[in-house]
């Protein structure tokens, strides 16, 4: 019998989603942990901003450079192994690199990290599409979503407060000791791949690597996919790379702690992620993912008042459209594509995504230095414009989810 999916609600399924909640945890807390202590970072190491922001910046870069041989390598050993041997090789080096005192060895050590890091995103989504039916595929990415800004919040808050007691080694120390924890839990509860064909037994032409990324990169479609994760990865990370340089000078002057606990505005996308995966199977993607970079551009324009709680607003706006985007953009990226190709079609969206993280992460650190936070968030804003134009221009009129939750490429 033809194996068509978990069904929502089976022991299976949860067994899937938690999994893979605690899969984002382990990648995504110790992959954000620096963002939090970034000013304590410069202050100790004598960098300014910007070569702060590297730390982040390394581990992103090296995760995009690494999404698509991960991919490759789960096409062969399997889903769940690979994000296996991906995971647990990063807590290992994430327990290494706060302790390395100059920054060369710190930025080398967080792209090791962030190379074994590619393995959950390279592979998640594809082995969620497998293993999930097509009209469940967009509620089930958005929960996976969730799981991801979790993590992100956890590596965040954890290595922030620990950092103020103990210094910003420890703290990130801290945050990588939960991802062990994750990890764990993650390799406990993935169910076992049995929708997933190994690709040596394959059949048809265009099965191989080099084919499949390039059909995917002749489709229209996909790279007005990729033009979102390029486009609003990077505006998110850098508004979180700087916001606390921002919030900390005046008028503002807020104390470290208070800007630490601004990553709680990353619960507007735990909420915002699974509630746009369901919308999205109900009214269509098309229209969640414009609503949601809408919303994004709006938190942008609202973070550039005078007044803290305006900001405050703003970010949590920002981040629930961020989200409700990511979470519309990763699902409908596997589903768009043909069954050989989900794995590099997720691959090429995440090397998008942080390819997009790695250059705005620093680059726009840069325009903050040099012209303020007015120039910083109209930059934002005009990125959030341009992947609203790319959506539109390909993605309206190829809407899957119009068709019922419709997976044809």
């Amino acid at each position: 019998m033809t194996f068509v999916g978990h069904a929502p609600r089976s022991p299976a399924y949860r067994r899937l989603i938690l999994g893979l909640f605690f899969a984002g945890i382990a990648t995504f807390a110790q992959l954000y942990a620096p963002q939090a202590v970034l000013p304590q970072l410069a202050r100790d190491l004598a960098v300014d901003p910007a070569t702060a922001a590297l730390s982040v910046s390394a581990a992103t870069l090296g995760l995009a450079a690494s999404v698509i041989g991960w991919s490759v390598v789960a096409d062969r050993i399997g889903r769940v192994p690979a994000m296996a041997v991906g995971v647990i090789t990063a807590t290992a080096l994430g327990l290494l690199a706060p302790f390395s005192g100059d920054i060369g060895v710190l930025l080398a050590l967080r792209c090791a990290e962030g190379v074994a890091l590619g393995a959950v995103p390279a592979v998640a989504l594809a082995y969620l599409s497998e293993e999930v039916g097509p009209r469940h595929a967009a509620a089930a990415a958005g929960s996976y979503i969730a799981g991801t800004t979790v993590g992100g919040l956890a590596g965040r808050i954890v290595s922030g407060l620990v950092a103020e007691v103990a210094g910003w080694q420890t703290g990130v120390w801290a945050a990588t000791g939960l991802c062990a924890v994750a990890a764990a839990l993650f390799l406990w509860l993935a169910p076992r791949s049995q929708g997933f064909v190994p690709l040596r037994r394959r059949a048809g032409r265009g099965s191989g690597v080099l084919a499949r990324i390039l059909g995917l990169l002749r489709s229209p479609r996909q790279l007005a996919l990729y033009a979102q994760a390029f486009l609003l990865m990077g505006a998110f990370v850098a508004v979180y790379n700087y916001l606390g340089f921002h919030l900390a000078s005046p008028p503002f002057a807020l104390p470290v702690w208070f800007v630490t606990l601004l990553f709680l505005a990353y619960l507007a996308g735990t909420a915002s992620s699974p509630w746009a995966g369901v919308l999205a199977s109900t009214a269509g993607r098309f229209p969640v993912l414009l609503g949601s970079v809408a919303v994004m551009a709006g938190g942008a324009a609202l973070m550039l008042a005078p007044l803290t709680i305006i900001v405050l607003v703003g970010l949590l706006l920002f981040t629930a459209g961020f989200f409700g985007a990511h979470a519309v953009a990763s699902g409908w990226t596997p589903v768009a594509a043909s069954a050989e190709s989900r794995a590099q079609a997720s691959s090429l969206y995440y090397f998008a995504y942080y390819a997009g993280s790695s250059l705005f992460g620093w680059a726009l650190g840069i325009a903050f230095g040099s012209w303020g936070w007015a120039w910083f968030g109209g930059i934002v804003i005009g990125m959030c414009a341009l992947a609203a134009l790319a959506a539109e221009v390909a993605l309206r009129a190829a809407d899957p989810s119009s068709q019922g939750g419709s997976s044809r490429p």
